[in-house]
């Protein structure tokens, strides 16, 4: 199969200067010249303002559907929008910048609000979590000032371990993350992003 579809996540709040979208863009372009026909769907879900899970929302995310009501509908009209977008897609491309040792908010909202009981994921009768959000292929863009690979930065890296566990928990375990690291870092710094670049491989 020569095309996909890919959704590109931007997750940054440094616009064309960001990092993590530049690596995003290496992997995109690396995806389209193995699969030359593809299609891309962006969403910065910081320009989009991606808001957060509010009272309403939840309580219509666990309102079985057969009790929508128009007000319902409307609440859950963002996360229907974000799911199909989801579903629809062969490969997702998150960029993902560490700040202050984790994800931007704008990235949490958009991960609760595809993350739906019955329809992103469920239990089955022994209580075992299942992901329902099979068959995709995931790579990560993260940037970081510091390095946060070697054994002293791992345990202060909630960036890479958080997506991996809550993106496979929905079902996407097919995960790869490409690092831009030690943008800070005065002696790797200017060599940081194109050794980010160099290492992407898509399989």
């Amino acid at each position: 199969m020569n095309s996909k579809r890919i959704l590109q996540i931007n997750s940054s709040i440094m616009g064309e200067k960001s990092y993590s979208k530049r690596l995003g863009n290496a992997i995109v372009e690396k995806i389209k010249e193995k699969y030359p026909n593809s299609i891309l769907e962006q969403l910065d879900v910081v320009e989009r303002n991606i808001p957060h899970l509010t009272p309403e929302t939840l309580n219509a995310m666990f309102t079985p559907e057969e009790e929508h009501t128009d007000e319902i509908k409307q609440a859950l009209q963002l996360s229907g929008k974000l799911l199909k977008q989801l579903f629809d897609c062969d490969i997702l491309v998150i960029g993902a910048p560490l700040i202050n040792r984790t994800i931007h908010s704008s990235l949490k909202a958009w991960i609760d609000h595809i993350t739906r009981r019955g329809i992103t994921f469920g239990y089955n009768s022994a209580g075992i979590p299942i992901g329902f959000v099979s068959g995709k292929k995931v790579y990560v863009a993260m940037s970081s000032g510091g390095i946060y690979t070697d054994e002293q930065g791992k345990e202060h890296d909630f960036v890479a371990p958080y997506l991996k566990s809550f993106l496979g928990f929905l079902g996407m375990t097919d995960f790869t993350v490409f690092r831009a690291e030690g943008l800070h870092v005065p002696i790797i710094q200017d060599t940081a992003l194109e050794k980010g670049i160099n290492s992407i491989v898509i399989d």
